[in-house]
């Protein structure tokens, strides 16, 4: 399994799976999920730390990248492949991502907003839409 964004992620991974779905730092306290997508191109599975928006029995993920001026990877493969698999604290199980759009998107971006304000500063980097993402469990 590959990671797409590298060591950084890669310990924040490693934190995750030693504590529980939990992590320090900049994460502290924050909901955190680990995403496995596999890639539009490529084929290669990869696994990628978010934090997530609880949304009754949903995650909801936005495509932020830090502000980046594109999206990142995982979007585009979730849009490819939209059937993936969840880590969530020390469960395992597959999901289906369902992109959000319209006024369900903005209603989602500002709720996620005011529970992790910090999100606040990568919409001031950029001028794109963040896509956000639906994360419902499969069978």
């Amino acid at each position: 399994m590959a990671n797409a964004a590298g060591g950084w992620n890669d310990g924040i991974i490693e934190e995750f799976r030693a504590n529980d779905g939990k992590v320090g730092g900049y994460f502290a306290g924050a909901p955190m999920i680990l995403i496995h997508h596999v890639g539009a191109k490529s084929g290669t599975e990869r696994v990628s730390p978010l934090v997530y928006l609880p949304d009754g029995d949903d995650m909801v993920i936005a495509a932020t990248k830090g502000g980046a001026p594109t999206n990142p990877d995982w979007c585009h493969n979730l849009r490819a492949n939209p059937r993936i698999t969840v880590e969530v604290g020390t469960d395992s199980f597959p999901v289906e991502a369902v992109e959000e759009t319209g006024p369900a998107r903005d209603d989602l971006w500002r709720r996620l907003v005011e529970q992790r304000p910090g999100f606040a500063s990568y919409e001031a980097k950029t001028s794109r839409v963040f896509p956000m993402f639906r994360l419902r469990r499969a069978e």
